[in-house]
């Protein structure tokens, strides 16, 4: 698979002029690290116990650490624009299409994400919702589900997704809205903060390093926003800010929600809150709002990137319709057959997250650059770190989603 789909669709919502200020790029990282991992924060908190913050501050600092490293890749070769350019830089054609598959495999595992998290909230909103289409019945989440696909299907037919990229940097917005909601809950809507939760937890552990990683999957728009500064010296700072930042509204949602609901916490708070409070219902709807707007931009990369190996020229228009038609249906089937929000981001985080953002970063490096004994050893006990994450959280998963369906 060729990067420059990828590219193209990173150049539109990050990249709208040239040569970017610090701020801007500082506002950029944290669009590209804020996203559903927010609400699923403080289930990720209740499967581990207290004790587990240690590990979500490890995932954080290590997930920082090797967007470093991206940079450090890409400082050896001008022509290094993209992430699977890394990957061919190191290793060659295998490489870049190793990378862009985790990469597309990632955003497609996404949009089902956004799916299911539609399909959740809005059946909060409305328990009783149900439509009979001829002899079929469908209610609750499976009706909601349909009509988000409905809505967003027009959205992902756009070549031009500049007004959607626009839109969708809300993100950052709709991050401190929510966080704020949560404390509206707790605090003055009667809730409290009194629950003790646990200090440590085996058994849900893995899970929660798995959800930890997703929260900061970040790592394939980093190259794109270090090319889109003007200073690029200034990345490290950049990175360290979007981090910093990042983590704290992470952690404060994660403690907020934790000593609200304790272990009764379910995979989304949102689906804990009351929904007849205001608060709630600017928590709730701001959480749905978010995916139909980011949706287009998550799955066009995918369609873009099959289009390009498309030979075909006079029918490509239609060709494309049908093939962005065709990734909607199958994200909608897939929502609807695994509709388990918290197995999926623990898939997602284990597998994909890990390799994207921890693993391969690594193995780049050290392959691209001479790396002293010291940072060997370090870089080394990352990868034992990720990979022990990546196959426990990976059969975990898989294990919890198989029993379920």
């Amino acid at each position: 698979m060729e990067s420059r789909s990828v590219e193209s669709i990173e150049t539109q919502i990050l990249e709208p002029n040239k040569g970017t200020s610090f701020s801007r790029t500082c506002f950029n990282g944290i669009n590209a690290l804020s996203g559903i991992g927010i609400i699923s924060i403080p289930y990720a908190l209740s499967q581990g116990g207290w004790l587990c913050l240690m590990l979500f501050f490890l995932v954080a600092i290590i997930c920082c650490y090797t967007g470093l490293l991206l940079q450090k890749c890409m400082s050896v070769s001008p022509s290094i624009k993209t992430y699977p350019d890394i990957g061919e830089f190191a290793f060659g054609n295998k490489g870049r299409i190793l990378i862009s598959i985790f990469l597309y495999l990632e955003l497609y595992l996404v949009a089902i994400e956004f799916l299911i998290l539609e399909g959740d909230n809005l059946q909060k909103l409305f328990p009783n919702a149900k439509i009979h289409v001829g002899w079929v019945k469908i209610v609750g989440r499976e009706v909601f589900v349909l009509l988000v696909a409905v809505v967003i299907l027009p959205t992902t037919w756009l070549k031009s997704l500049s007004l959607l990229a626009y839109v969708s940097i809300g993100g950052v917005l709709a991050s401190i809205v929510l966080v704020f909601s949560i404390f509206w809950v707790g605090a003055i809507d009667g809730v409290g903060f009194k629950e003790k939760g646990a200090i440590w937890r085996w058994d849900g552990l893995i899970s929660a390093v798995s959800m930890y990683t997703f929260c900061y999957c970040g790592h394939a728009v980093f190259p794109t926003i270090c090319n889109s500064m003007k200073d690029r010296s200034q990345f490290p700072k950049v990175l360290f800010v979007c981090f910093l930042l990042s983590t704290i509204t992470y952690g404060s949602m994660a403690t907020m929600g934790y000593l609200m609901y304790g272990q009764n916490l379910m995979s989304q708070i949102t689906l804990n809150l009351p929904t007849g409070k205001i608060s709630s219902k600017i928590a709730i709807h701001t959480t749905i709002f978010n995916p139909i707007t980011k949706y287009a931009l998550v799955v066009s990369p995918i369609a873009t990137a099959i289009e390009d190996k498309l030979p075909l020229r006079k029918s490509k228009h239609i060709v494309s319709y049908f093939i962005r038609t065709f990734l909607v249906i199958s994200t909608v089937i897939v929502a609807l057959t695994v509709p388990f929000f918290e197995y999926v981001m623990t898939f997602t985080g284990a597998l994909l997250g890990v390799t994207v953002s921890i693993l391969l970063p690594c193995l780049c490096y050290l392959k691209i650059r001479k790396p002293s004994y010291l940072e060997v050893v370090f870089i080394g006990m990352i990868l034992v770190f990720g990979s022990l994450v990546a196959i426990s959280g990976t059969y975990t998963s898989l294990k919890n989603i198989i029993s379920h369906v």
